[in-house]
């Protein structure tokens, strides 16, 4: 179970407000842009300033996020804004975004700066891993157990429990391996799904 199962709800919410921006000429890969630039420069402002007390914004930001990316994907989708271009943008902008948001944690204790980069890497790959999926004759995969949404509810969490003046017990060290597990049986579950569904 993945929370990316949701995100038929989510979009049922956001559809008005979809079909107002189409009308208003705004383009999916603008909505794309928008999203990532916010999560690298929160994210850039986070690691640079290395200040904890504004880790809550983290929260906030990934649930607007997760609705600009909902957005984007609406309007390629259900307002003939699919192109080429925008699904070079939908991907990268989202693995980006997930580093650029997941750093500031290296300077968090007890975190080991190397296994939040473990992180960031297999966030990467088990992207990678749903995206090649189409190359071999399958669909994009989402399976889980740490997708997208899932990571974003860390995050979120994380943020927000540190912002708001939290901090955090040494054995929650673990909880990076623990992720990084998590992204290893996600990357091993979407091209196992990939695989059957070619066999299907």
């Amino acid at each position: 179970m993945t929370l990316y199962a949701l995100k038929p709800r989510f979009q049922a919410l956001l559809r008005p407000m979809v079909a107002s921006l189409a009308t208003s000429g705004v383009t999916a890969n603008q909505v794309t842009i928008v999203a990532l630039a916010g999560s690298v420069l929160l994210g850039a402002w986070l690691l640079l300033t290395g200040d904890v007390r504004w880790f809550w914004l983290l929260a906030p930001w990934l649930l607007v996020r997760m609705a600009l990316n909902a957005v984007d994907g609406m309007l390629a989708r259900e307002h003939g804004q699919r192109t080429p271009l925008g699904g070079y943008l939908n991907e990268l902008a989202d693995v980006l975004s997930d580093a650029a948001l997941l750093a500031p944690f290296a300077l968090v204790p007890p975190f080991d700066p190397i296994w939040v980069g473990a992180v960031i890497l297999f966030a990467v790959v088990s992207e990678f891993a749903g995206v090649l999926g189409p190359s071999v004759g399958a669909s994009r995969r989402y399976e889980g157990p740490m997708g997208k949404s899932d990571r974003a509810l860390i995050i979120g969490v994380l943020g927000l429990w540190l912002g708001l003046g939290g901090s955090y017990p040494d054995w929650l060290a673990w909880l990076m391996p623990l992720l990084v597990l998590l992204l290893v049986v996600t990357c091993v579950r979407r091209v196992k799904a990939g695989l059957r569904e070619i066999d299907a």
